[in-house]
């Protein structure tokens, strides 16, 4: 069963910086085709932030995050990070990250989220 465990959020205040981590674990049978970083802000849907594909590394960001929000991996560690620079209030939200296998065109697996709050 595979798992996605993120960690690295907290309280920060607007300006400040964080690293947030996504770590892969357990018996995986397929390759990773792409990681995705998603956030979900109380009374809002969740919304794409940014992925990125394993083998080449190749980057996308929603425009509400380019210019402050790097995404990376380590394949060797099967980590995929975020980091997220010159927070605004309105970053406050859950972020999860999640799974593109290489045989399919979606996310199928996700973690349970890391809640990130940015304060005034």
């Amino acid at each position: 069963q595979v798992q996605l465990v993120e960690s690295g959020g907290g309280l920060v205040q607007a300006g400040g910086s964080l690293r947030l981590s996504c770590a892969v674990s357990g018996r995986r049978t397929f390759s990773i085709y792409k990681m995705g970083w998603f956030r979900q802000a109380p009374g809002k849907d969740r919304e794409f932030v940014s992925s990125i594909t394993w083998s080449a590394g190749i980057t996308n960001y929603a425009d509400s995050v380019k210019g402050r929000f790097s995404i990376s991996r380590d394949t060797a560690q099967n980590t995929v990070y975020l980091q997220v620079n010159s927070l605004k209030p309105e970053d406050t939200a859950v972020y999860s990250c999640a799974l593109q296998p290489g045989f399919v065109l979606d996310y199928r697996y996700w973690g349970q989220g890391t809640q990130l709050t940015v304060s005034s």
